[in-house]
């Protein structure tokens, strides 16, 4: 499969944290935001390498439709405004119960609001 343009909005697989020892790193070693119905926990990429996704929804947050409607917000989120991020980070989202009843909208506000809280908001959007 051919590899993304740079700038491209796309999500491949090569850029989601899948291994639990990652999960397992920024939960220990990261750092942590709050912010609505999201918990927002990252830490800056060594090496210079791209910055990678990983979500959480637990079954606290609803059934099996609810949770992967959970993560798709989640990650279409994170790939419409992948680029207002400032630094490369790897990062978990975890769903909290207030996620079940949101829009994308109101998902995407609390993106941001934990990205202003992390300090990892770009001044203004890239091109």
């Amino acid at each position: 499969m051919a590899e993304p343009c740079p700038g491209s909005a796309a999500f491949p697989r090569a850029r989601r944290l899948q291994q639990s020892r990652d999960f397992a790193r920024l939960k220990v070693g990261g750092q942590r935001v709050v912010a609505g119905s999201l918990i927002f926990n990252w830490q800056p990429v060594v090496g210079g390498g791209a910055g990678r996704l990983g979500l959480v929804t637990s079954r606290k947050v609803g059934g099996a439709v609810v949770r992967n409607r959970s993560r798709r917000l989640m990650r279409e989120v994170y790939r419409r405004n992948q680029a207002s991020i400032s630094l490369p980070v790897d990062m978990v989202l975890v769903a909290r119960q207030s996620m079940a009843g949101q829009s994308y909208a109101g998902v995407e506000r609390d993106f941001f609001q934990a990205l202003r809280k992390a300090r990892l908001l770009r001044e203004s959007p890239a091109p």
